[in-house]
């Protein structure tokens, strides 16, 4: 061998043994971790903030930008004519000053995530006035969630009398409750009275749309005087009218037979069209999600396969009537098998 092939090969040789060495994968363990909002200016209870101040808020980590500041408001409304990203911050420019003696909400709703996709889980909001001294008002509590996840649901506050225009975001004040539920509305003006409307955006899109989003009232008026700023803690039973209703349960086949297969049927009362049929194993247990309303819910077991039922020949249980509220559970429904009851 010449010595430019005996080159050839040692190369070779040193390229394939590195090609067959792979260390571990690098970057290290995937983040997890939500982002938070580490920094504002101004801070979250401030009085006397200048008309041309600067808003910025502060990640704990690099942000998406696009989503994120799409997720940015304040209310009451002002339009912010740009956002501009250096690192983690995000800095607004308003397109006209803030108005004297007004408290303002800065918030980021739902929707704002970090690089690696982590949303900021129950938004935040900041509160800053630029009267003279902070308003003491305060409304507090915690959202009870029924068919959706309260994290990041806004409590739009209103002066009594007024109701929400649910496109123009004119709400006086907002809260924005965290991952538990837990809410605060701050900076509103004593003596006050106040309604408050919990808006779920079930679709991420900044906008109330009636087919998919939640936007509820309390039914109380709070009331903040002189010498009782503060209303709470409170209670807001919120249900999303669409969630469906979780059925759980099992069927007991008093025959014993393992001929055909066991199945299950729902049938909604107002249309028959919306069938929901399920097959069942031999320990017969179910679980079913069914929209709000009334159903018709059978058991039987199918001799032919055809997913149909034979009255003259095939067992099956009773009819169960069931009036389903939304996002209701409803536990250890049981059905019983009976013998098939022939038909005159």
């Amino acid at each position: 061998m010449s010595r430019g092939a005996a080159r050839a090969a040692l190369l070779l040789a040193l390229l394939a043994a590195g090609c067959a060495k792979k260390g571990p994968p690098s970057g290290g363990p995937p983040d997890l971790t939500p982002p938070r909002v580490i920094e504002t200016e101004p801070d979250s209870g401030t009085a006397a903030v200048p008309a041309g101040a600067a808003l910025s808020l502060t990640f704990s980590e690099p942000m998406e930008p696009r989503s994120t500041s799409e997720a940015i408001s304040i209310a009451p409304r002002l339009e912010i004519r740009r956002k501009r990203w250096s690192g983690r911050t995000l800095t607004l420019e308003l397109a006209e000053p803030l108005t004297p003696s007004r408290t303002y909400t800065l918030f980021v709703a739902d929707g704002a995530r970090d690089l690696h996709g982590n949303d900021l889980v129950g938004g935040s909001s900041v509160v800053f006035s630029t009267a003279d001294s902070f308003p003491r008002g305060r409304i507090h509590g915690r959202i009870e969630a029924r068919g959706f996840e309260p994290a990041g649901t806004a409590l739009w506050c209103y002066d009594d009398g007024r109701e929400p225009d649910s496109t123009a975001r004119d709400f006086d004040a907002i809260g924005i409750a965290g991952p538990n539920g837990v809410f605060r509305v701050d900076g509103l003006a004593v003596p006050g009275r106040y309604r408050i409307w919990a808006f779920a955006d079930l679709n991420a899109n900044h906008s109330f749309e009636p087919e998919t989003d939640v936007l509820a009232p309390a039914d109380t008026v709070f009331a903040l005087e002189a010498g009782a700023p503060i209303a709470g803690p409170v209670t807001l039973n919120v249900v999303n009218p669409r969630a469906p209703a979780l059925v759980k349960g099992a069927v007991l086949d008093s025959l014993a037979d393992s001929l055909g297969v066991l199945r299950l049927v729902a049938v909604a009362d107002q249309d028959s069209m919306r069938r929901t049929l399920r097959d069942l194993d031999d320990k017969g247990g179910f679980e079913l999600s069914l929209a709000p309303g009334k159903w018709r819910l059978q058991a039987f077991r199918d001799l032919d396969k055809n997913k149909l039922w034979d009255q003259a020949k095939e067992p099956a249980s009773e009819i169960l009537r069931l009036e389903l509220e939304p996002a209701i559970e409803l536990k250890d429904v049981l059905l019983v098998l009976r013998r098939a009851r022939a038909v005159p």
